[in-house]
């Protein structure tokens, strides 16, 4: 029987044309017009004034930091429950990650913990929407304004994902994107920039062209960096962006189908979602009798495919100093997994999926 994978990227006949056509075009790969193409694509679909293209999310997130001016001696605020990449980002950035606790309804930013964390170092709150959700995004803005710091969003995993009809991503200062493999749209790799602030922009654009006014002008006039796109990957995201909508739809369905199935297993529970708004990057369930690890076994041994939680960044060896309370971080991470997540999966699928979960558990 086919082995269901936890995520796989998904490259379709369009991509491969498009690639073949520019390749015989001439073109030469670097960054040029189809990346342009593919900025405003992204900036018409999110609701953003600009848009720019990186060569990863990491490095969007860092050189989001650095066009604010954010460096030595100044503090971020960081979820302890994200990917790592998030708090890594500021210390390649210069400045030092201030890890807080999650609020385990939807696993991001806990207020309280975040207004505690706040000291006169300060300089900004990076804001995580994991998995698409959100909370209220008013009280991210107020909490960032109150304390006058810079709202940086990493939305890594929200393309797709609004609050109130917004999409997230546009609600700070800056907001950032990823198009890594397992991504709704991937490129390979790949990051992007939003903002609706024109100066922000030209810095942004500046500061990944080794701080040039124009390309191909060797005159630098702010300090940058070489964190440009290519073509190549441009080409391919025009036609991701095309079947992106598709796939919003999509994944909305396979968590509802998920959600179906399982609803009335008490070893499991499903956090709360907002289908309206939320596109949920991958289908996450917490495993509440302590045996997650186990059932993550056993759906290997039938050939199913499923990944654990992020453990928290505090348990990670390049932060173990880090001192904290980290409850709700540390409750999610024992317990969560992710289920197969892939756009293409099919409804039978994912029904073999929740048959052998109910398997296990009986």
């Amino acid at each position: 029987m086919k082995r269901i994978n936890q995520m796989e990227p998904w490259i379709g006949e369009e991509e491969k044309h498009a690639l073949v056509e520019y390749l015989d075009s001439g073109g030469w790969l670097t960054e040029f017009k189809y990346t342009r193409e593919f900025e405003q694509m992204l900036a018409d679909y999110v609701g953003s004034k600009y848009a720019s293209v990186v060569s990863n999310g990491t490095v969007s997130l860092s050189l989001a930091m650095m066009a604010l001016d954010i460096g030595r001696k100044d503090e971020v605020i960081v979820p302890d429950y994200t990917m790592i990449a998030s708090a890594n980002s500021v210390v390649l950035a210069g400045a030092k990650p201030v890890l807080v606790d999650i609020d385990s309804n939807n696993l991001c930013l806990d207020f309280k913990s975040a207004e505690k964390a706040i000291t006169p170092k300060t300089k900004a709150i990076l804001y995580v929407s994991l998995n698409g959700r959100s909370t209220s995004m008013k009280k991210v803005v107020d909490l960032a304004r109150c304390h006058n710091l810079f709202l940086i969003e990493d939305a890594a995993q929200s393309l797709g994902s609004r609050y109130q009809g917004k999409h997230l991503g546009t609600f700070g200062d800056i907001g950032s994107f990823s198009f890594s493999s397992p991504k709704i749209i991937t490129t390979g790799q790949g990051g992007a920039l939003v903002t609706g602030d024109d100066f922000l922009f030209t810095k942004v654009r500046m500061m990944k062209d080794f701080g040039r006014t124009k390309s191909g002008i060797d005159y630098h006039e702010i300090l940058g960096y070489n964190f440009k796109f290519t073509d190549l990957q441009a080409v391919i995201g025009i036609e991701q962006m095309k079947k992106l909508e598709w796939r919003v739809n999509r994944k909305k369905e396979i968590y509802r189908l998920y959600m179906n199935l399982l609803q009335d297993l008490p070893q499991i529970a499903f956090l709360e979602t907002n289908l309206e708004d939320t596109t949920p990057w991958s289908i996450d369930i917490l495993v509440l009798n302590g045996k997650r690890d186990k059932l993550a076994s056993y759906l290997n041994e039938k050939g199913i495919g499923t990944r654990p939680f992020y453990p928290p960044i505090h348990t990670q060896p390049p932060y173990a100093h880090v001192q904290g309370d980290f409850k709700n971080a540390e409750y999610v991470s024992k317990r969560g997994l992710w289920l197969p997540s892939s756009c293409f999966l099919t409804d039978d699928e994912i029904a073999r999926v929740c048959i052998e979960i109910r398997k296990y558990f009986k």
